[in-house]
C-alpha cells in the first residue's frame, strides 16, 4: 500500500504561501508475496523435461538346454551395413535348395519413400487396413477408447501381420537403425526385435558388397 507523508513548513516568506512537502513510501510486503506465490504455483505445476527414448526390444538368451525356436511365421529379416545399405530376406535362412525352397539370397532396399516405406506398407496392408475400420468404429463412438487399444493390440500382433528382425553388421550406423525403426511404427508394424546377425547373413552381405 501506498502512503503519504506530509512535511511540514507551510509559512510565509514575502507575503508567499509555501507548498506543503509530501513524500510518498511504497509498502511492497504484498507484492513480494504475490510474486512468491506465483513461483510456487508455477515450481509445482511446471513439467520438466524428459530424456527422449526409444523403446527396443531384445529377445532373452536362450538357454544350451533349450528346444529350438519355432519358425517365425511371415518373418522379414533386414540388414543392415555401411554407406546407408539395406538388404533383407523373407522367411527363414536356408544355406542350401531343399524341399522348403531355394537357398536365401539377398534383396535390397533404401530409404526412400518408394523403396522401403512402400515394402513395408505393402506387407502390413491387412493391419493397417483393420486399424483403419477400428479407427472409424473409435470416431463413430461405437467402440471406447480401452477398447479400440486392445484390438489395435490383438491386430498388431495377429499371426497374419508381419515380424521385423533387425540385424547389423559392425558397420551399420545407429541412424540407420532408428530410422527403419521409425518406419517399421510409422506403418503400424507392432512385432519386431534387433537381435544378433548370423554368420551366414554376414557373409552374403560382404558377397553383396565386395567386402
Amino acid at each position: 500500500m501506498a502512503e503519504i507523508a506530509e512535511g511540514g513548513g507551510g509559512g510565509h516568506k514575502g507575503g508567499k504561501k509555501r507548498a506543503k512537502k509530501q513524500s510518498t513510501r511504497i509498502d511492497m510486503t504484498p507484492m513480494v508475496d504475490l510474486a512468491f506465490l506465483l513461483l510456487t504455483f508455477f515450481v509445482l505445476t511446471a513439467t520438466f523435461s524428459k530424456p527422449k527414448s526409444m523403446e527396443l526390444t531384445f529377445p532373452v538368451p536362450p538357454s544350451p538346454n533349450d528346444p529350438p525356436p519355432p519358425a517365425i511365421k511371415n518373418g522379414i529379416t533386414i540388414l543392415l551395413t555401411k554407406d546407408d545399405r539395406i538388404f533383407y530376406y523373407e522367411g527363414e535362412y536356408k544355406a542350401v535348395d531343399g524341399e522348403k525352397g531355394p537357398k536365401t539370397t539377398l534383396s535390397e532396399l533404401n530409404f526412400s519413400q518408394e523403396s522401403l516405406h512402400k515394402y513395408l506398407a505393402d506387407k502390413n496392408k491387412w493391419a493397417t487396413d483393420e486399424i483403419s475400420k477400428l479407427d472409424d468404429k473409435l470416431h463413430s463412438k461405437q467402440i471406447v477408447d480401452s477398447t479400440y487399444k486392445r484390438m489395435v493390440r490383438e491386430v498388431k500382433s495377429n499371426k497374419l501381420a508381419p515380424t521385423i528382425l533387425i540385424k547389423t553388421d559392425d558397420k551399420a550406423t545407429y541412424k540407420n537403425v532408428i530410422d527403419v525403426i521409425d518406419e517399421i511404427n510409422i506403418n503400424l508394424i507392432g512385432k519386431y526385435v534387433v537381435v544378433d546377425i548370423l554368420k551366414p547373413e554376414m557373409d552374403m552381405i560382404l558377397e553383396k558388397t565386395g567386402g
